[in-house]
């Protein structure tokens, strides 16, 4: 006898829909898998028939084929477990066909009949054709965002397979747990000391999404600074914050308590992380990397001269575009890789620079350390800001008249709202095609501009982005000046070391 159950499998941050056909007939005893299954496919026979023993079913005896629709399409993963099963159940009789007609179903089986979840759960629901999808219980608070009312939760094959005959409760529909996301755990801004000029820079790039380069010695309070930034920012917008849980779902990052990423994601990949895990990929079947994970957030790349020079040039294109594109023969797959990139970097290896008597390294290898960033790669840094220790004074200081960071968030969205009324997200994803509407220059600025230009101080692509931070830096006045004046572009320059950034910090 011939069953189908639909289910689907994850590819990317995009689900592909599966058809789960088993055909049960006499012969020998056998169990084979077909329609390109990666080795946890495979290995469904041995969970698929310790769960149904476990249950109280009964295992056929006979020739078991179990397909896996579309064939052209790589399956990876265990969530096809508990389709496969139920299907088999159906194929040997022990269980009615029109019970699952328009039924999806996806889910991990454990030997003891428990229905176990599955990373990117979410996407699974909704790709998968049926009028309702049943999913594993601890998927529930994912899967209630997804097609509201057509979710069910399943605890257990033995439950489902009673619910099926019609001889137990039918499947409860899947709740959020907290409709109302819980309130953000915000860092202070104010344990910072010291460090104007840093915290100012912490500053423009919250409110105009540029990207920011800490340069200075160990202990100066680059990372402090760094993970501060989220605190900043702005919850994400309903589409992002969908994209972002998808996102999450599908890299087995676990979810908030209410299901839905609201907050904007601080990733922080450690200096020896592969280009692979990086930027995504895999097998046949592609994984988000963290440039997606970092989606509407922040990715934080501390320690930057110790990455290797393979990996700092792969952010280059989702930096410019948005997205990533993972090659593979099938096809490319596009994933979302919208970030803010914020980086520390020490001026040598020691870490103290020549500025300081402590600093042991050579001339070469200084040069060798810093020849790891490329000068495209800071070039697409808006904002490159020394980092130097703090005043003892300052650090000594018992409360201090540093900025907390509400004040701070308040201007930031402030900003934020006026680039999203000009018709953009923020300042620094200003088009070329819109520059000179949104950031009109003053004749002083324009000539303040030129001079740059001419020393060689930036390239195109560099004035491009000077311009955008000055466009932030006018916002960020009270009130906003919406002409830029020769001040901005002076304070924006101010705010970005020259490319040659190896020859300045190691002076």
């Amino acid at each position: 006898m011939l069953a189908t159950v639909h289910s689907a499998v994850v590819d990317g941050v995009d689900g592909i829909p599966v058809r789960v056909e088993v055909d049960v007939r006499d012969g020998l005893p056998a169990y084979s898998v077909v329609g390109m299954p990666d080795a946890a496919c495979r290995e469904s026979r041995d969970r698929v028939r310790a769960a149904l023993g476990n249950s109280g079913m009964r295992w056929p005896q006979r020739r078991i084929t179990v397909n896996l629709a579309p064939s052209s399409v790589r399956k990876q993963g265990t969530g096809l477990d508990l389709p496969i099963a139920i299907a088999i159940l159906i194929a040997d009789g022990q269980l009615p066909a029109e019970s699952v007609s328009d039924l999806g179903m996806a889910g991990e089986l454990g030997l003891d009949g428990s229905v176990r979840p599955v990373p990117g759960m979410i996407i699974v629901a909704a790709t998968c054709p049926g009028r309702e999808f049943l999913a594993p219980a601890a998927n529930r608070v994912e899967v209630a965002l997804i097609r509201p009312g057509q979710i069910r939760v399943v605890a257990s094959l033995l439950d489902l397979a009673h619910a099926l005959n019609g001889s137990g409760p039918v499947p409860p529909i899947a709740e959020l747990g907290n409709a109302d996301h819980p309130v953000r755990q915000r860092l202070e801004l104010a344990d910072v000391k010291g460090q104007a000029t840093a915290r100012f820079a912490l500053e423009v790039a919250a409110a105009g999404g540029h990207h920011l380069l800490f340069v200075g010695p160990p202990g100066a309070g680059k990372t402090m600074l760094a993970e501060r930034l989220p605190a900043l920012l702005p919850d994400l917008s309903d589409d992002d914050a969908i994209l972002a849980t998808r996102v999450h779902s599908a890299a087995g990052i676990p979810l908030p308590a209410g299901g839905l990423v609201r907050s904007p994601p601080f990733r922080s990949p450690h200096h020896a992380t592969s280009t692979t895990a990086l930027i995504g990929g895999g097998g046949a079947s592609v994984r988000p990397g963290e440039v997606s994970a970092a989606h509407g957030g922040v990715l934080f790349l501390d320690e930057l001269g110790e990455f290797s020079v393979p990996v700092l040039e792969a952010l280059r294109q989702p930096l410019e575009e948005g997205t990533i594109r993972v090659g593979r023969l099938s096809g490319p797959r596009v994933m979302p890789a919208r970030f803010q990139l914020v980086a520390a970097t020490n001026p040598c290896p020691c870490g103290y620079g020549r500025s300081s008597s402590s600093c042991r390294c050579s001339d070469t290898a200084k040069a060798r350390y810093l020849r790891r960033l490329s000068g495209p790669l800071l070039d697409r840094f808006d904002l490159r800001v020394p980092v130097e220790p703090a005043d003892p004074v300052a650090l000594l200081t018992e409360g201090g008249d540093e900025e907390k960071t509400a004040a701070v968030a308040d201007r930031v969205q402030r900003v934020r709202r006026r680039a999203i009324a000009r018709g953009h997200l923020d300042n620094a994803r200003l088009s070329a095609s819109r520059i000179d509407e949104v950031a009109p220059l003053s004749s002083d600025a324009r000539d303040a501009l030129r001079e740059a230009l001419e020393r060689g101080e930036l390239t195109g692509r560099g004035a491009h982005r000077v311009r955008s931070v000055a466009r932030t830096l006018a916002d960020l006045e009270q009130p906003c000046a919406e002409v830029i004046e020769r001040h901005h572009i002076e304070q924006a320059l101010g705010l970005r070391l020259p490319v040659g950034v190896e020859q300045q910090v190691s002076r």
